[in-house]
């Protein structure tokens, strides 16, 4: 196997488990949101449309941490410093 395609092959395994555990963190802070919030909801029903409210805004927090996750992956994907290097070891 020539080096291109075991760069190309590392980068998208890292890709991959990269992805998966930043969508199981955010997927696991979600839920601690969430849960939380439909507690304080059950115990305050006055309060329900704030909770609510602030409950979509801590969400939306957590969720960035899976979007930069998926920026980190397509630049590792898409462009990984390391081609060049493997290209010019190729061409010598």
């Amino acid at each position: 196997m020539d080096i291109l395609g075991i760069i190309g092959g590392l980068s998208a395994l890292g890709a991959c488990i990269g992805m998966g555990i930043g969508a199981i963190g955010s997927a696991i802070g979600e839920g601690h949101a969430a849960a939380a919030a439909l507690q304080g909801m059950a115990q305050q029903p006055d309060e329900a449309g704030r909770i609510r409210s602030s409950a979509f805004v801590f969400i939306a927090m957590v969720e960035t941490t899976a979007l930069y996750t998926l920026l980190v992956v397509m630049l590792v994907l898409y462009a990984n410093p390391f081609w060049n290097t493997a290209l010019e070891m190729l061409n010598k």
